[in-house]
């Protein structure tokens, strides 16, 4: 079971962002919380379960032992790491 980090790609308020998912959310939200992050930050969207990380945080969340993965790179993987985050969604039973 692992925890994994996007790249910081997205431009929002100022800063890079990137998206902090895992194989579960016990694993997802245990990482959150050695981040700081408050549990309200977590994202349970229809497009995948995660958190939405700063740059620093992204690089906290690496030396907490998350993998790095690159959406150029680690394409594959990063398709099934989101369908695993998408399964994770609170309404992907109800979902047709």
């Amino acid at each position: 079971m692992s925890v994994y980090v996007d790249d910081a790609v997205t431009l929002w308020r100022g800063q890079r962002w990137a998206h902090l998912m895992a194989d579960t959310l016990d694993e997802l939200h245990a990482m959150a919380a050695r981040l700081g992050m408050p549990r309200r930050a977590f994202q349970d969207k229809r497009s995948g379960a995660h958190y939405d990380v700063t740059a620093a945080l992204r690089e906290a969340a690496l030396r907490h032992g998350a993998i790095a993965i690159s959406r150029h790179r680690d394409r594959e993987q990063v398709r099934a790491i989101i369908r695993i985050a998408r399964s994770q969604w609170s309404g992907a039973a109800a979902a047709p």
